[in-house]
């Protein structure tokens, strides 16, 4: 899942483990609405999960939905969101070497960027989601706060606005800090995600697979790949993937099956492939059971 033509990205917010590796995590029992045939969901071994019907917001499953921990990158989720809320697509961001510095001081992924390159807010946001780059979620940041802090603190307001009051953010990328990590809760992250779906421009970008910038004047040439290998599956439109010691392997997604878009989040898992079969799973058998579900 290497991301980026001038650097290299893990699949998640922080540089992951070695393939195989556990991330040890307590586990809870999950359950479904009533009416779901709840006998046949598929078994979740990740610390939480939670799935929601995007048209009617109901819950369709719930593990340990209410329990708030670390969501690691998927922070950037609201970090997109907030900045498209303000910021045009063609605007245009210079980098900065602060920018540079943070991500490769705090061991998170990255997009490469380089210093002094100019790049519009829409190449920014591919290299935020698709290789879930710090470097572009602290320059983002940086100028849409204005400042770090400042944004930081919009993005507290803005989940307070948006009902999400379980969610606490302490940057804009996810990284572990000295005074904790940003922690939120599957049901949270589940009603985030489908709020910043409803951007069409955020939409299709969290739909790509591989981004490319060509050189110019202003900027290097750039690959960023998607770390979220869920996409190419029936419907998938995203969302996230998202990865510390603290918080496990996470995964934000969604899917439309038959004009339904079904939404969910995976927070906790102790193995970075079986997110991905989890949130297959999940989608199918909601799709299975769309017309019970409703």
């Amino acid at each position: 899942m290497t991301a980026l033509l001038t650097g290299v990205a893990a699949p998640a917010q922080a540089r992951q483990p070695a393939a195989g590796t556990a991330v040890a995590v307590a586990a809870a029992p999950g359950h479904a609405v009533p009416g779901t045939a709840a006998h046949s969901v598929p078994e979740v071994y990740a610390r939480a999960a939670y799935l929601l019907d995007a048209a009617t917001g109901e819950e369709l499953y719930g593990k340990a939905g209410t329990e708030r921990m670390p969501v690691a990158s998927l922070t950037k989720v609201m970090t997109a969101y907030l900045v498209l809320r303000q910021a045009k697509l063609t605007d245009t961001v210079v980098i900065d070497p602060a920018d540079v510095r943070y991500a490769n001081a705090g061991g998170g992924t990255t997009a490469g960027l380089r210093a002094g390159d100019r790049l519009t807010v829409e190449d920014l946001l591919y290299a935020l989601m698709l290789p879930s780059g710090a470097d572009a979620a602290h320059a983002l940041a940086r100028v849409y706060g204005p400042g770090v802090e400042a944004f930081t603190k919009r993005m507290n307001d803005t989940a307070r606005e948006l009902g999400l009051t379980d969610t606490t953010y302490l940057n804009a990328d996810g990284l572990p800090t000295p005074e904790g990590q940003n922690t939120s809760t599957a049901r949270d992250q589940a009603r985030l995600a489908e709020i910043a779906l409803r951007d069409p421009r955020l939409k299709k970008i969290t739909s790509t697979q591989v981004h490319t910038v060509a050189r110019t004047a202003d900027h290097a040439a750039y690959t960023w790949r998607n770390t979220n290998r869920l996409l190419g599956a029936p419907g998938v439109i995203g969302v996230k993937t998202g990865f510390t010691l603290a918080a496990g392997f996470c995964l934000a997604f969604a899917a439309e099956r038959d004009g339904r878009l079904v939404v969910g989040v995976i927070l906790g898992e102790t193995v970075s492939a079986r997110r991905y079969t989890t949130a297959r799973a999940l989608l199918d058998w909601a799709a299975e059971r769309a017309p019970a579900a409703r």
